[in-house]
């Protein structure tokens, strides 16, 4: 009755915990980035790799100026689009009538909150100058990410709070366009807003010669991703989302809320300094959890199907195992999760906590620096993560090796498990 009891706090507690708005909010906000950071990855990919294969001097420059101008449009502007996003997603989480005014807020909010002069380093010296009304890609892209989040959560809050005072709206009448009239409804609490925080950013400005952007990276977005991105951050954070699997909750209540966020700012580091030939920072990123601790699926089901194959003689766990392995070869792991199952299964929790944090943990290759598709296939995953190192093939089977040799004394127990529930 306690462990009951406990099961059921826990379970309210994860829910809860996944349907918090500002949680929310954020993973629907990447989960909609997504594609551009994939096709930003892809671009890198061809620039350093395929086309230096085909194309030489000039001819290399003209072609790579493709990839170039894709990886400004997409991760060199990241933080102005996740705070657009997330302005978007908040309000409509909020069932704001005008979304799109919230993602509006939210961007000219953190263009507000940047800094007005910046230094820069001109191609014909060597010292850095100062220059005035100008936006680097490094207050806009990878490095303003988390300033994006905050200022988007931020200024959205507080938009939408105003939105709902009606001695604030300017009512037209119903004579006119009904995109005037929304204008002209939001426009006190829009004008309350960005003034607000541009005085913010006069305040730091003139009396600390700072800004927003740079606080917020410094104490409170390197501090928390590289805690949270750390070897045994991540362990502990995925492991909990996968112990959620026990108790019937899909486990993005943590991964996707949480650690991938954290995760994908590691990706996108990766691939500006991959792009700029420089040292890769995070050994520890999305693409290193996907292809290495997601192999079928959370807590590397493939290797579960496998392990069934060859050791399993209960036609349900063989039958559920056919059903499951096309989707399971893509990272679709449903069908075995819940039809093993892995829900509710004693026998099967110890591998797939262990499993997940093992293979996450494996650097014996090239740190991934392109983010690919969360349904690339294994051992293709591997290959396009690390730009083509055949060493991450090598690790990613040994991986799948290990994972089957776990799973396989587990297959035979819930085999044993099954044959005596079913002779009570």
């Amino acid at each position: 009755m306690q462990n009951s009891k406990l099961m059921q706090g826990f379970t309210k507690f994860a829910v809860k915990l996944g349907n918090q708005i500002h949680l929310r909010s954020l993973r629907d906000a990447f989960a909609t980035i997504m594609p551009l950071y994939i096709l930003a990855g892809l671009a890198v990919l061809l620039n350093n790799t395929v086309f230096t294969w085909i194309f030489k001097g000039k001819a290399l420059e003209r072609i790579q100026y493709w990839g170039v101008v894709i990886t400004n449009g997409t991760l060199n502007i990241s933080g102005i689009l996740i705070a657009g996003l997330i302005g978007y997603q908040l309000a409509k989480n909020r069932k704001f009538t005008n979304p799109l005014a919230s993602a509006m807020v939210s961007i000219a909010t953190l263009i507000v909150m940047m800094p007005n002069t910046v230094q820069v380093i001109p191609d014909v010296a060597k010292k850095a100058v100062s220059v005035s009304a100008v936006m680097p890609f490094s207050n806009l892209g990878t490095g303003a990410m988390f300033s994006g989040v905050i200022v988007g959560l931020l200024a959205t809050e507080m938009f939408v709070k105003l939105s709902q005072i009606k001695a604030l709206h300017i009512n037209l009448g119903q004579n006119i366009p009904p995109a005037v009239g929304q204008s002209f409804d939001v426009l006190i609490p829009i004008l309350i807003v960005i003034s607000f925080f541009a005085v913010i950013s006069a305040m730091l400005n003139n009396m600390a010669g700072m800004n927003l952007i740079n606080l917020i990276t410094t104490f409170i977005q390197e501090p928390l991703r590289h805690v949270g991105t750390s070897l045994w951050g991540t362990i502990l954070l995925y492991s909990l989302g996968n112990l959620l699997w026990l108790f019937g909750i899909h486990q993005a209540v943590i991964y996707s809320s949480i650690l991938e966020p954290l995760l994908i700012v590691n990706i996108t580091q990766n691939i500006v300094a991959y792009q700029a030939h420089k040292a890769i920072p995070n050994i520890i990123n999305v693409s290193l959890v996907q292809s290495f601790g997601l192999i079928g699926g959370s807590g590397c089901t493939l290797c579960l199907l496998i392990a069934v194959f060859l050791v399993s003689k209960n036609k349900a766990a063989r039958t559920v195992g056919k059903l499951a392995v096309a989707p399971g070869i893509f990272n679709i792991n449903e069908p075995v999760i819940f039809g093993y199952p892995i829900v509710y299964n004693i026998s099967m929790a110890i591998p797939f906590v262990l499993i997940s944090y093992t293979a996450t943990t494996l650097g014996l290759m090239s740190p991934c620096v392109i983010q690919v598709p969360w349904t690339t296939p294994v051992f293709l995953s591997s290959f396009l993560a690390t730009a083509g190192d055949w060493r991450a093939v090598i690790v990613q089977l040994i991986v799948v090796v290990l994972g089957v040799l776990i799973y396989i004394p587990f297959v035979k127990m819930n085999d044993a498990v099954v044959v005596a529930q079913a002779g009570n």
